[in-house]
């Protein structure tokens, strides 16, 4: 069995550090930012909003994000059948919450601590449990991508006109500058020249490279989890698992509406559009945070939204699946505590 260096471990867990340092600054930096500008009366506005909020709809969205990872954990179930593996439903839903916990301190950490949950409670081997993770992420992507562009499709007039009245003038002020003009092309042509010469001239050095590598292990990975696809026993259950999990990730964004009577009106088309940049907040930020709420207010801001209600509305949304997060996660790492291993040790 290969063994890890103790100074690589020492690396890699500083490097996770201070990725967490900054990711979570940034979030803490975009808090910061969207509360500096803020007036005393558009604060007492937002903890209004607050007071008045119909909490009820935030219990029916708190139900839908744990259905969602239920769902999760079901079609995760399909992914180990191939390989005739068949965990309890009760330690893979486990092992998802422990996951999205984990993910809360550190980005990315939850896909290893599920994966390895798997193997302490239920005999799986670790790779085999986490080439399924990344099949689970490319679905994801995919589906992420397509509902990008239904949002593009779909909210052109919305997105339309925020283009047409806040960056196209500027973009056209700058483009008619004819110095401008000249240096943004030529800075362009040359700096592209510039990188093709440098991939060329050092191409051998980057294939050998860390980071060359760690690339084409990812797009392999990527590449072997859409092939295991084929070999689902039940790839229609799969299909509606997938579906099923951003249909509740769309209800749990728009059911939030209904919390203000200013937001409850909104379109089918707005809660699109704020799942798909509110998911950039989050993958952007450990959970969101700061950049999540931030989004969802410029984003119902391009629906008529005021900037005091789009803000206490993201601020819900957020705090609602964080919180059930921190709760049900925390809950089954105690209650996995409780669980036998193959072996018969708790």
């Amino acid at each position: 069995m290969t063994t890890i260096p103790a100074d690589e471990n020492n690396r890699n867990t500083a490097a996770t550090l201070i990725k967490f340092i900054l990711f979570l600054g940034l979030g803490i930096l975009i808090i910061w930012l969207s509360l500096r500008g803020l007036s005393s009366e558009e604060r007492n506005q937002i903890i209004h909003s607050f007071r008045i909020a119909n909490y009820n709809w935030v219990i029916l969205t708190i139900i839908m994000g744990i259905s969602s990872h239920l769902l999760r954990a079901l079609r995760w179930k399909l992914l180990l059948e191939p390989m005739n593996y068949h965990p309890s439903l009760k330690n893979t839903f486990f092992a998802v919450m422990v996951g999205y916990f984990a993910n809360m301190a550190f980005p990315r950490l939850g896909e290893v601590t599920r994966c390895g949950i798997l193997t302490r409670y239920e005999n799986i081997p670790f790779n085999k449990s986490f080439g399924t993770v990344i099949t689970e992420r490319t679905i994801d992507m995919i589906m992420f991508v397509a509902l990008f562009f239904l949002m593009i499709f779909s909210q052109v007039g919305t997105i339309g006109n925020y283009m047409n009245i806040y960056i196209y003038p500027k973009m056209a002020e700058k483009l008619q500058n004819p110095l401008f003009s000249k240096v943004f092309i030529g800075s362009g042509i040359a700096l592209f020249i510039l990188f093709i010469s440098l991939i060329y001239i050092f191409r051998q050095k980057i294939a050998a490279s860390r980071l060359a590598q760690k690339i084409l292990t990812l797009i392999h990975g990527f590449w072997e989890g859409l092939k295991s696809l084929s070999l689902i026993r039940q790839p229609g259950l799969f299909v509606f698992y997938s579906l099923a999990i951003w249909t509740l990730y769309f209800f749990m964004i728009y059911v939030c509406f209904f919390c203000f009577p200013d937001t409850s009106s909104l379109s089918p088309g707005a809660g699109l559009s704020s799942l798909v940049l509110g998911s950039v907040g989050i993958m952007v930020t450990p959970g969101g945070i700061g950049l999540y709420p931030a989004i969802i207010q410029e984003t119902l801001s391009l629906y008529g939204i005021v900037r005091t209600t789009g803000l206490a509305l993201g601020w819900i949304s957020w705090a609602a699946q964080t919180g059930m997060i921190l709760l049900v996660g925390g809950l089954s790492l105690i209650l996995l505590s409780f669980n036998k291993r193959p072996n018969g040790k708790t």
